[in-house]
């Protein structure tokens, strides 16, 4: 079973303020073959600026560390 909510850590955001400016936004994490898989950042976690991601499907298992994309 693959889980469908990840934890994202965007480097300019510090704090919980800074990160409830991205909540909303839609994200999308792109495979080696070019596969798309999108998702939104649906709150905070913590209070060091981390955002919890919910995909539409679960992402794979390489998909750990790797970058995804907010869209504007």
């Amino acid at each position: 079973m693959k889980k469908r909510q990840y934890l994202i850590e965007i480097d300019t955001v510090k704090s919980k303020s800074d990160a409830c400016r991205y909540i909303g936004k839609k994200v999308v994490w792109r495979s080696e073959k070019n596969r798309e898989i999108y998702g939104k950042i649906t709150r905070w976690h913590g209070n060091k600026g981390v955002l919890r991601v919910r995909f539409k499907k679960g992402l794979p298992g390489q998909a750990i560390g790797t970058k995804v994309k907010i869209l504007v």
